[in-house]
């Protein structure tokens, strides 16, 4: 797409983003990356073909800025997709703005979140009045959020500060897709779901995350229409994460939460029709029963498992029969009363709903069959797999939490709904993330997203070159680019690999590595991310390094964001993480100067999804380790690795304690998809790094 000079949207992102260029007059301390360039370049030649592009952005292009001045510069309503809310919050509030500003186009943006995420103005009047407070704080938060409801315009709960995420307040304060009322609710003028999706109709570019954008494409697919306005082109930032989050989205479950709402949903509309309470009070106490008596019929299973574990106890089986007796018998009491009140036919809705998913998780398929294991460690168990020889479309699975419990369905692979939907969109799609490719090559992911049939498609050579872009060459056209980071790794980072390791099977395994890291940290002064396989190697690290001379941070002690806050104000911390700090993790400048990986970050083999992956694979002929397991676990180590140098001024030392690097043939394959560390197996080369 040309502007009125005759330049390509390409070569205005380049002049955007370069030396002299609208960018560095309008941002403070912008600096050009070539990387940058090449990216934004990519991003417009996609937009202007409604073509695909995938590209992997190493830590520092700035590859927030390389998208959007293609996007705003386009003209094109752009859907923009990111990992969580809170990346989410801060593309919207603070680089949306800025690069905005920059280019000078009067463009309109919308936020817009899941509606879980917003204030429901009916529930919060049913919630009023009800003593289901479990504490005085929960009083005192829930004032807060009734005085809050009467000045914000926007609804969203991320302006309360302070409210947890897993506040027992959210769910009766917000709606679900079950329980909203839709155009019958008395408070439908004032939706704030609505508001925030009609501003979201009317913009040019959205800022949505991966659960909105997936919870539409599920919507879509039942036929009760889309959330998102339709657009000419979708950004999906942290893209890796999306066939993960596609499975949850496709699939299906049933928790002990929406069973126990179901009932008091029920019995809070009983206040609006006379005489309901004597027919909706007895059955609503026998759902609440049957799901507690769920639990504890659970209670002798292993914390996560498949369904065949699950229905070979008797006890669960029987407590299975009177959940779904309760179920039945509510739909039965509600049903006269539906007429009565939009929020009984509601319930009753909901109550079909749920005895459904009990059925469809329980229904018999075949036989299971025990998974072979792939693993090379002796520590690795094998588990066994909800497998069916006649469709190998989903597992069924649960999972147990400390009160509750998931009952779920789960699809084995997503490529094809995701493909689906960027076909029939006819938009422009980017995939970026600076974790992409395995050794340079994007053949993994791209059949995960559906933008390829498989791996065998893609011709052997196709190893992308730093800042190349590759195209497909077959009927599953897409273009693919690594942008490469503009980081000088020979003076800013060094990678250690102790020597002498036990195997990562071996009992002492974890008492090893504390001890071959002691001389590490002396050297560094503490300022160290130590990331864990396993909860289990991490509290025993914790027993070992305890008392020594740096502040220790141990995940579990404190949420993750107030754990971050106080490693970064120690300025000499030991952080000891697993694998939730792999991600989103952004601790820039001297407070961090080492990050520790204690094993390759193998998936575990308990998993039944996973497990039940591997299974497909090894059933379609292929193999699951090289297929599945370690392009997972090359993702996952960068991920990790990504931790350690955020900006150009940043220096650090990588430790990778797994002996399978350098033992394995497969450990070449991980250390050539990362950055081009300098490498040493002397404990002096580190010491000399930080002197």
């Amino acid at each position: 797409m040309e502007d009125g000079t005759g330049e390509s949207l390409a070569a205005r992102s380049r002049a955007a983003l370069a030396e002299g260029g609208m960018l560095a007059a309008q941002i403070p301390a912008f600096a050009p990356r070539p990387s940058q360039q090449d990216l934004a370049a990519a991003v417009a030649e996609a937009l202007d073909a409604r073509g695909v592009l995938l590209a992997e952005a190493g830590t520092g292009t700035g590859k927030t800025f390389a998208y959007l001045v293609p996007a705003l510069l386009s003209g094109q309503k752009t859907i923009i997709s990111t990992g969580t809310r809170a990346l989410q919050d801060q593309l919207y509030h603070r680089d949306l703005p800025r690069v905005r500003d920059a280019l000078g186009v009067g463009i309109k943006t919308a936020l817009l979140k899941g509606r879980a995420n917003y204030l429901c103005r009916y529930r919060l009047e049913r919630a009023r009045g009800e003593p289901r407070f479990s504490a005085r704080e929960q009083i005192a938060q829930f004032q807060r959020i009734v005085s809050w409801s009467g000045r914000t315009r926007m609804g969203d709960l991320a302006e309360l500060d302070g409210l947890p995420d897993d506040s027992p307040l959210l769910p009766m304060v917000t709606s679900t897709a079950e329980n909203c009322l839709g155009s019958e609710c008395p408070f439908w003028g004032d939706c704030f779901v609505v508001q925030a999706r009609q501003r979201a109709q009317n913009a040019d570019v959205v800022v949505v995350n991966h659960h909105l954008l997936l919870a539409d494409l599920a919507l879509k697919q039942e036929g009760f229409g889309e959330i998102l306005p339709g657009a000419q082109a979708f950004v999906v930032d942290e893209a890796h994460q999306l066939p993960e989050l596609a499975a949850q989205f496709f699939g299906e479950s049933l928790s002990a939460r929406p069973l126990a709402e179901l009932g008091r949903d029920a019995l809070a509309e009983c206040k609006e029709v006379d005489g309901s309470l004597a027919v909706v009070q007895q059955p609503a106490r026998e759902l609440e029963h049957a799901t507690r008596a769920l639990r504890a019929a659970m209670e002798v299973l292993p914390p996560r498992g498949t369904r065949l574990r699950a229905l070979q106890d008797a006890g669960v089986r029987e407590a299975l029969d009177a959940l779904s007796r309760a179920l039945a018998d509510i739909a039965a009491a509600i049903a006269p009363l539906r007429e009565a009140a939009p929020g009984f036919e509601a319930c009753h809705v909901r109550a079909q709903d749920q005895l459904a998913r009990v059925a469809r998780w329980r229904e018999e398929r075949g036989s299971e069959s025990l998974s072979d294991q792939a693993f090379d460690s002796t520590d690795d168990l094998p588990s066994e797999s909800d497998s069916d020889p006649l469709s190998s479309s989903d597992v069924r699975w649960y999972e147990l939490s400390p009160r509750g419990f998931r009952l779920q369905r789960t699809p084995l692979d997503v490529s094809a709904p995701l493909r689906a939907h960027r076909e029939s969109s006819r938009a422009a799609w980017i995939f970026t993330s600076a974790t992409l490719a395995v050794d340079g090559r994007f053949d993994h992911i791209a059949t995960r997203l559906g933008l390829s049939k498989g791996a065998e498609s893609l011709s052997p050579d196709r190893a992308s070159a730093p800042g190349e872009v590759q195209r497909e060459s077959d009927s599953d056209s897409f273009e693919t680019l690594l942008a490469p980071s503009p980081f000088d790794w020979a003076s800013q980072a060094l990678c250690y690999l102790p020597p002498r390791l036990p195997q990562p099977s071996a009992r002492d395994y974890t008492a090893a590595i504390a001890e071959a890291l002691l001389p590490v940290l002396h050297a560094s002064g503490g300022r160290a991310f130590v990331l864990f396989a396993s909860h289990r190697a991490l509290r025993e690290a914790a027993d070992i390094l305890q008392g020594g001379p740096w502040p220790l941070f141990v995940q579990g002690q404190a949420p993750r964001a107030q754990l971050l806050q106080r490693f970064r104000e120690s300025g000499n911390g030991v952080l000891l993480g697993a694998a939730s700090f792999r991600e989103g993790v952004d601790v820039a400048g001297d407070a961090l100067s080492v990050v520790v990986i204690d094993k390759l970050p193998f998936a575990a083999p308990d998993d039944p999804v996973f497990e039940a992956r591997l299974d497909a694979i090894r059933r379609a002929g292929g193999n699951p380790f090289r297929d599945e397991q370690l392009p997972q676990a090359v993702i996952a180590l960068k991920q990790g690795v990504g931790r350690l140098i955020r900006t150009e001024t940043d220096r650090g030392v990588l430790v990778l304690c797994d002996p399978r690097l350098l033992e394995k043939s497969y450990g070449r394959l991980f250390l050539d998809s990362l950055p081009p560390f300098p490498k040493t197996r002397d404990v002096a080369d580190v010491e000399a790094f930080f002197a």
